[in-house]
């Protein structure tokens, strides 16, 4: 397991690159999996990485797993590099900006 300090820091920047609430990510992973044919159980629904991503905003970070930690890590290098790639956000729309909202964060939401 990462250490005391580098988990802080690891849930803190997860944090800030995650940007949609718990809420906001479920509804999406249901809107995004919803289709005439692919209706899933809304607690399924998504891929599995935004799914764990979901799981995650629902714990304290005491609780956190080795697999929680590997998941925030490349959670938190994805936004960052699609971040760096594109510098406006308006950049940020279409199929990339919903591979990004698959894991928490919208490209096009405010920030604070």
């Amino acid at each position: 397991m990462t250490d005391a300090l580098e988990l802080d820091a690891l849930w803190d920047e997860f944090h800030s690159v995650v940007n949609m609430t718990s809420q906001e990510l479920a509804a999406w992973l249901r809107v995004q999996d919803a289709g005439e044919d692919t209706e899933l159980l809304p607690d399924q629904a998504g891929d599995p990485t935004g799914q764990h991503v979901l799981a995650i905003l629902q714990k304290r970070r005491m609780d956190l797993t080795d697999d929680d930690v590997r998941v925030m890590y490349e959670v938190v290098d994805t936004v960052t590099a699609e971040q760096d790639r594109y510098d406006e956000p308006e950049a940020m729309e279409g199929d990339r900006r919903h591979r990004l909202m698959a894991i928490g964060h919208d490209p096009l939401k405010p920030s604070g």
